[in-house]
This record gives structure tokens, sequence and C-alpha cells, in this order.
């Protein structure tokens, strides 16, 4: 099966390098990899081109420069990358973040599991953060796969209309459900692992504020308020402790009083929750046999 990546990137030269070689080194290669600078001021674009020369399936896009971050010009970008790959051939296309390394199998191993799984639609893996799994998953969904390297089939991709541009982020979170609305299976694999060298959501902000943030992301997305005030309850125990679980939760409900638009669809809002509440009544019963 062949595949392409596309990589938005923004200011990310103390990371892309080890990305790009990282890329280089796999054992199944892209038919084509586009890097989109989005408007960088360090030597991101440097970077990038000195490769570009080396390497005929990398080729960098360069986006017009602005001062605001805002989580939808990643679709933007992407999109700006996937007009570039109409006229190519290939059957799987992968978003990948700039700041990520895996070792030289890791997509050999995710394009087996697309050939062995005829209706997987999006793919993924594990990752970690400071040396460890960014999530436990006795409680995490293996069904969601990480923004941080998603791979779709072509035809899922399609499918689900690909990213929608959402400016508070979860945009995801949004294609990885909708794909699963639409009947298609989505998969995080644990056998392997890639490293993310950023911590989730704390580019321009502290831990802290990405709670509060968190938590009105979860709102806006549809979530569940008994499932947010459980999953508030459980960020208590990491941390910072206490404070960041009642961070998230305070910025779900404080979204809930002002009402905040939802940007997505009655419809993937119920099939959200819908989800939500299997996983919850698994996890209490679960809990709850374990004591018996």
């Amino acid at each position: 099966m062949k595949y392409v990546i596309i990589t938005p990137a923004r200011n990310e030269e103390a990371f892309i390098e080890n990305t790009i070689k990282s890329v280089i080194l796999q054992t199944v290669k892209p038919v084509r990899w586009i890097i989109v600078s989005d408007g960088s001021t360090d030597n991101t674009d440097g970077i990038v081109k000195k490769y570009e020369n080396r390497y005929k399936w990398i080729k960098l896009i360069r986006m017009n420069d602005h001062p605001d971050r805002q989580f939808a010009a990643k679709v933007h970008c992407f999109n700006a990358g996937y007009k570039k790959i109409n006229c190519l051939n290939y059957d799987l296309i992968g978003n990948l973040d700039a700041d990520v390394t895996f070792d030289c199998q890791f997509f050999e191993y995710l394009i087996k599991r697309f050939k062995e799984i005829p209706d997987l639609g999006v793919a993924g893996t594990t990752f970690l953060e400071n040396g460890k799994l960014i999530y436990d998953y006795n409680h995490a969904d293996f069904n969601h796969v990480s923004g941080a390297c998603q791979i779709f089939r072509k035809k899922c991709f399609e499918n689900i209309g690909g990213y929608i541009p959402i400016k508070g982020g979860g945009i995801d979170w949004v294609a990885v459900t909708t794909a699963r609305m639409k009947g298609w299976k989505t998969k995080t694999f644990n056998e392997k692992s890639f490293i993310h060298h950023r911590v989730m959501g704390t580019a321009n902000r502290g831990l802290l504020k990405t709670r509060f943030l968190y938590g009105q992301k979860d709102y806006y997305l549809g979530g569940h308020p008994l499932w947010e005030i459980f999953r508030g309850m459980y960020q208590m125990a990491k941390k910072p402790y206490v404070l960041g679980g009642l961070n998230l939760i305070a910025g779900y409900f404080y979204s809930s009083l002002l009402r905040i638009e939802r940007p997505v669809s009655p419809e993937l809002i119920c099939f959200h929750r819908k989800e939500q509440m299997q996983r919850l009544r698994k996890i209490v019963l679960g809990k709850i046999m374990s004591r018996v």
C-alpha cells in the first residue's frame, strides 16, 4: 500500500530535523511528503529545504505569515498540502506533527494493520512524552487516534470530508469520531509507540490554562456533563494535582453557562455521548467487579 504524508509546521526548528530523519529512515517510504510551513519565522524552512534538495519525495510549501496560532490554521495548512497530492496514486494519507520521532519500521507496521483490517479507516499508535506513555490505557480509549500522527485510509478520509477547521481545537478528534460514526474502525495500536517531544497543548500556555481550555473543548465538542465530572476527578490525581482536574471541570461548566457555540453536528454529539456513557458504564462495572 502506498502512502503520503502532510505535515503542518510553524516554528519547529527545535524538532523538525529529527522528524525528517525518522521518515527518511523508514523501511517503507512515502510517495510524497508535503511539509507546509505556516509562516515560520525561525529556521524551519531552511532545515526542510536542505532535505528537499536531497530527496525528491519531500516538498516544502510556505503559507502566508500571520500572528495568530489558531488550531484552524493546521487545517488550512493541511488542505494546502492536500491539493498538491491530487494527481498521485496512494492508498493511505498521514497527518504527521513536526515534533515527533519513531523507529524505522513505524509506517511499515501501520501499513500491515490496514492490510489486515479492510474496514480500518484511521490508525495510529500510543506515544510517549517525557519518557512516559501519555495516557493510562487501562482507562483511555483505544478507538481514539492521537492527532500527532493519524493515518487514514484514503476512502475513509474522503468519506468524512477531510478535516473541519475549528478555531479552538478538536480537529483531529472530530475526524476520528466522524469516521466511527460512518462505520469505519479506528484504532490506536500499542505494539509500537512514537515520541512526542513537546507536551500536548502547551505550545503557548501553562498546564492549568491548558486544562481549562480542554474543559472548554470538551463542552463545545458535545461531551456529556457526567463524563466530564468523572474525567475531572481522574485528572485530579495527576500533575498539577487537584487543580488540573478542577480547571478541567471549570472550563466545561463555564462554557456551558455561556452556551458557547458548538461547531459539530447534533448527530455527532449524540454519537459521542452514547460512546461516553458506554465507556463509563464499562469502567464503573469493572471497578465494582474488581472489588467483588
